[in-house]
């Protein structure tokens, strides 16, 4: 039998929902969130809503005003290029991890999203290059089983999927990331931890820099790291 500690509760189950519903752009950059709404949304209890929106406010995720209620948090630039300094660290620490621990059928598959990668870049679909990047990102944090590096990311995440850029949509940006993934994988396939650490960081502080130079692009909904 589990120990109660290890139960998940109705209220951890409508913090994971609206954290992801938050990643993937269902709730915009300041819109109210509602709690009646959101309890039939999340298919919960609005106890377990209201004490979520509080662990999200603590996350950084959401804010919450008197008489006003809760939303989503908005993020600035510079605090973006902060989110990305830290998940530079905390993503370089999962590719290391991920060398370590990659299968042949691991790298196999990483592989093949690189080429997949490379297929969009000669169509011209950047966007598409842009979710595969993000599988990349988030095969390796499965990959390297660092659980709290994954928890972490998720919280980050959270909170700079929102801003208003892509940076894929830079003038020039595509083929560097296309490389810069090529690079990380290739560290992994090579099983050498400190090359695979210092590509991702690489990769996310050039991501960080494009995104300080400040062409403003305009997003879809989902705006992740490219």
């Amino acid at each position: 039998m589990s120990d109660a500690g290890d139960r998940v509760t109705e209220t951890d189950e409508a913090c994971v929902r609206l954290r992801q519903a938050i990643r993937r752009g269902d709730f915009m950059p300041n819109e109210r969130l509602v709690e009646c709404d959101l309890a039939r949304r999340l298919s919960v209890g609005r106890a377990a809503v209201r004490t979520a929106l509080v662990r999200l406010e603590q996350e950084g995720i959401v804010e919450r005003e008197p008489f006003r209620g809760a939303h989503v948090r908005s993020v600035s630039e510079a605090e973006a290029i902060e989110i990305l300094e830290a998940q530079a660290a905390l993503e370089g620490l999962a590719a290391r991890h991920a060398a370590v621990n990659a299968s042949n059928d691991d790298v196999a598959a990483l592989r093949s999203i690189v080429e997949r990668m490379r297929r969009g870049l000669a169509e011209g679909d950047l966007l598409e290059m842009s979710d595969l990047g993000n599988q990349i990102h988030r095969r390796l944090l499965e990959i390297s089983k660092h659980q709290t590096a994954a928890r972490m990311i998720d919280v980050l995440q959270a909170q700079v999927v929102r801003y208003q850029y892509r940076t894929i949509l830079f003038p020039g940006r595509a083929p560097l990331s296309l490389e810069e993934h090529h690079a990380i994988v290739e560290a992994v396939a090579s099983h050498d931890p400190e090359a695979a650490e210092a590509a991702m960081r690489s990769h996310v502080a050039h991501v960080g820099e494009a995104l300080r130079r400040g062409t403003n692009v305009p997003l879809d909904r989902t705006g992740n790291v490219t």
